[in-house]
C-alpha cells in the first residue's frame, strides 16, 4: 500500500477553543488532547484515504507551564509559552498537556494509539535523535539518563552522549539569547546545530544540546568511517546507538508503526543501517521516513536521498519538488519544469515523500507566501506533486481546508506558518471539528469544495497506475499547442499547464493527470497531444481510445481514435486550480 500520511499536530488538532490571545498560556487559548483525537476524526480520516497518522507533539518536551509534581522549564530554554516539541525532555514520556488527566497522560496516549489502529490506519510518532532539551531528564527511566557516563572533561569522546565545549571547568557560563543558562556554567554543550559556542544566537537550535553518535562530527562524513556494521551487537556499538535503540523498542512496543525521523541527514549513516534493521527485525512492516536535506550539515558524502534510503529508509522529504513547485509562483519556474523533478528512474520516484504543507513550511494559504496564489490552486497543485510519482505523500492538518496560520501566536511570529511554539488554533479546521463531532458543520463551501478533492484524489493513489506505475511527461510534446498553458504573449507553451501518463504495465493501467496550475485563467478546450511514442510507451494500440474521469465518475465518457490523439489531441477543460485524473480505457 502507498502510505498517505496525515500529519496530526495534536495540540493544535483537537484544541476547540476559538480566538485566544498572542503570547497566550494553555487556559486563555486551549489545547488539543489524546481523547479529542476521537473516534468520529479518525474515522474520517481513513475515509479520506489516510494510511498512517503521524501524531505530531507527543513526546514530552521543555515548557513553561507547570504541572502538578512537574515543574516548568527556564524561560531562557524554552521557544514559546508550550514549547518546541523537538526539544524533548524525556524519551520515553508523552507531553502532560495533552492528557485530560495528566497522571493517566500514557494510559490515554495508549488508548490513542489502539483508536487509529481500530480504524485500518497505522499510527506514528515523530523520533527525533539529533538533539535533545538542554532540560532532558527522563522520569520514566533514569536509569537511561543521558550523560550521566559523560566525560565532560573533553570535546569527543566515542560513548559520550554529548558534545562538551572547550575550555570545560573555566567557570565560564552558557550565554543564551535570553539570557545565562545557569546548569551549564562552567561546562557548556555544543548546541542541536552544531554550534560550538558558548553564546549560541538567536537563530540557532539554542534550547537544545546535540546528541553523539561516537563521531566528531566535525570531520564531516568521513568521520564514520570507523564506525560498526548493521550486524553489530549492542556490546560494539557506540552507547547513544544503544539508547536511542531502547527508545524506538520502548515506542514499537505499545503499537506504534512509524517513525518520521527528524534531521536524519544529521545523523551518521552507519547508525542507520544498524537502527534500521533493528527497527524491521521487531516490526517488518515499520514505516521509516527521513527528513533529509542535501544542503544542510548532511553526515553523508552524497545526495541525502540515496543515501537515506540506501541506509533503510522507506522514504526521505523530497524538498526539491516541493521547491520546484512553489517556485512556479515564486520564482521563474514553468510547468514544463517539473519533468526533471518526476522521472520514473530517480531515486526519489518511489522513495520521495512529496508533501505541500508540513510544521516547517508556510501554509499555502497564507498571506503573502506562494505569490498569494496557494489557496487558489491547491487541487492542481495536490496532483501535481502526489500523483506523479510513487513515493508517500504527507497530508498537514489543516492543510485540507485552506488553513492561513491565523491563529494565535507568540514565539513563532506572523511567518506564514502554525506556530509549533505556542498554544494556538486551527480556526478553518474548527469548521470542521465541530467541537469534537467532525461533521463539517460550520464549514465554507470553499472549505468543503478542497477537502472533498482531496478525500477523492487521496484514494486513487492506491490505484496501480499510481502507486506502482511509470511516470511519461507530456508537456514537452505540447510546447507548441495553442492554448496550453501559455500566460500573456507568449509564444512558448507549458507555463501553467502539467500533464503526464502514469502506467502501470502489469495491471494494463494507465492514466492521465491534467493539472492547471494558474489560479485565474481556465483552460477551455484544450487539446493535449499523445504522441505516438507515449502511446506505445503505455501499450496502447491504433483504433478507438475512451477516457474516464475518475474524479467525477458521473461525467460522460471521451472518445477519439489514436490517431486523432496523435494529431488534434484531446479536447478537455480544466478550470482554474483544478485537476483531471482521466482513466485510458482502451
Amino acid at each position: 500500500m502507498r502510505p498517505v500520511i496525515y500529519q496530526l499536530f495534536v495540540r493544535h488538532f483537537s484544541n476547540f477553543s476559538e480566538g485566544g490571545v498572542e503570547w497566550g498560556d494553555r487556559d486563555e487559548n486551549g489545547c488539543g488532547t489524546f481523547s479529542g483525537v476521537n473516534d468520529a476524526a479518525l474515522g474520517a480520516l481513513a475515509g479520506m484515504g489516510v494510511t498512517h497518522v503521524w501524531l505530531t507533539g507527543v513526546l514530552r518536551h521543555a515548557t513553561q507551564t507547570a504541572r502538578a509534581g512537574m515543574e516548568a522549564e527556564p524561560a531562557v530554554v524554552v521557544k514559546g509559552k508550550a514549547g518546541s516539541p523537538y526539544a524533548v525532555t524525556d524519551y520515553y514520556d508523552v507531553d502532560p498537556d495533552l492528557a485530560d488527566e495528566p497522571a493517566e497522560r500514557m494510559e490515554e496516549f495508549r488508548a490513542l494509539v489502539q483508536r487509529v489502529r481500530r480504524h485500518g490506519m497505522v499510527p506514528m510518532l515523530d523520533f527525533i535523535p539529533n538533539h535533545v532539551s538542554r532540560c532532558y531528564n527522563s522520569r520514566v527511566r533514569p536509569e537511561r539518563q543521558l550523560g550521566a557516563e559523560d566525560n565532560r572533561s573533553v570535546f569527543f569522546a566515542r560513548d559520550n552522549a554529548f558534545y562538551y565545549l572547550e575550555p570545560c571547568g573555566s567557570g565560564q557560563c552558557l550565554h543564551l539569547p535570553g539570557g545565562d543558562f545557569a546548569p551549564e556554567q562552567g561546562c557548556g554543550r555544543v548546541t542541536g546545530n552544531n554550534a560550538a559556542t558558548w553564546s549560541p544566537g538567536e537563530y540557532d537550535w539554542y534550547e537544545t544540546v546535540k546528541l553523539n553518535y561516537g563521531v566528531d562530527y566535525r570531520g564531516g562524513a568521513a568521520a564514520a568511517d570507523g564506525l560498526p556494521g548493521m550486524l553489530a551487537g549492542t556490546d560494539e556499538v557506540p552507547r547513544t546507538w544503544r539508547e536511542m535503540d531502547a527508545v524506538l523498542a520502548y515506542w514499537q512496543a505499545m503499537g506504534v508503526g512509524g517513525f518520521r525521523c527528524d534531521m536524519a541527514h544529521m545523523i551518521p549513516m552507519p547508525y542507520w543501517r544498524w537502527q534500521t534493521a533493528r527497527c524491521r527485525v521487531r516490526d517488518e512492516n515499520i514505516l521509516l521516513v527521513a527528513e533529509g536535506y542535501d544542503d544542510h550539515m548532511k553526515m553523508c558524502r552524497g545526495n541525502v536521498i540515496p543515501e537515506l534510503l540506501a541506509a533503510g529508509f522507506n522514504a526521505v522529504y523530497d524538498g526539491e519538488a516541493y521547491n520546484l513547485l512553489k517556485s512556479v509562483y515564486e520564482g521563474n519556474t514553468w510547468a514544463n519544469d517539473l519533468d526533471r523533478v518526476n522521472h520514473g528512474e530517480l531515486p526519489c520516484f518511489a522513495g520521495g515523500v512529496r508533501y505541500l504543507e508540513n510544521h516547517d513550511e508556510v501554509r499555502l494559504a497564507a498571506p503573502g507566501q506562494w505569490g498569494n496564489m496557494g489557496g487558489a490552486v491547491h487541487n492542481a497543485l495536490a496532483a501535481a506533486q502526489y500523483a506523479a510519482t510513487c513515493g508517500p505523500v504527507l497530508i498537514y492538518n489543516g492543510q485540507e481546508f485552506g488553513e492561513r496560520a491565523e491563529g494565535p501566536g507568540g514565539f513563532g511570529g506572523d511567518n506564514g506558518r502554525t506556530s509549533i511554539f505556542d498554544y494556538t488554533n486551527l480556526p478553518r479546521l474548527m469548521h470542521w471539528s465541530n467541537g469534537g463531532a467532525y461533521d463539517g458543520a460550520g464549514m465554507s463551501d470553499t472549505e468543503r469544495v478542497t477537502r472533498d478533492f482531496l478525500c477523492r484524489l487521496l484514494p486513487l493513489l492506491q490505484h496501480p497506475a499510481l502507486s506502482k506505475g511509470g511516470f511519461y511527461g507530456l508537456n514537452w510534446a505540447n510546447k507548441g499547442t495553442p492554448g496550453y498553458g501559455r500566460s500573456g504573449a507568449e509564444d512558448i507553451s507549458g507555463h501553467y499547464l502539467y500533464a503526464y501518463l502514469r502506467h502501470y504495465r502489469k495491471a494494463k493501467a494507465t492514466l492521465l493527470v491534467i493539472c492547471n496550475l494558474s489560479p485565474a485563467r481556465d483552460a477551455e478546450n484544450i487539446c493535449i497531444h499523445i504522441p505516438t511514442h507515449a502511446r506505445e510507451w503505455a501499450g496502447r494500440k491504433d483504433g478507438l481510445c475512451r477516457f474516464r474521469n475518475l474524479l467525477a465518475p458521473d461525467a460522460p465518457e471521451q472518445e477519439c481514435t489514436a490517431e486523432q490523439l496523435d494529431a488534434e489531441g484531446l479536447p478537455v477543460s480544466v478550470p482554474a486550480g483544478q485537476a483531471l485524473v482521466l482513466e485510458w480505457l482502451l
